[in-house]
């Protein structure tokens, strides 16, 4: 089990954020509550996290993936339930959009 964040950097107000997924809800959270991310900020896969809090993660053993990884990961855990390898996660996608396309 394993805890990711990405590389996306979202400036909101005066902060720049980015997004923190894993393999579990129990994973997420826990890690959450180590970083001092709030529960009520939970986004019901994921919690958009401080540049600051994804150093903290980091530090505790998350694993830096690109957005574009992440988001082919989110993509993955919806069709097929599980995020999977961060390492064939773009190509995942692809050939995903290429088979749905292929049916329509």
């Amino acid at each position: 089990m394993t805890v990711y964040v990405d590389n996306m950097r979202a400036q909101v107000g005066p902060h720049v954020l980015c997004h923190m997924i894993a393999d579990t809800e129990a994973e997420l959270h826990a890690m959450a509550d180590a970083i001092g991310q709030p529960r009520y900020r939970y986004q019901g896969d994921h919690y958009d996290i401080s540049w600051g809090q994804r150093a903290r993660a980091v530090a505790l053993g998350a694993v830096e993936v690109s957005m574009r990884q992440a988001g082919s990961m989110h993509s993955r855990r919806k069709q097929l339930g599980f995020l999977g390898s961060p390492h064939d996660a773009v190509q995942w996608l692809r050939a995903h959009v290429a088979l749905t396309r292929g049916r329509a």
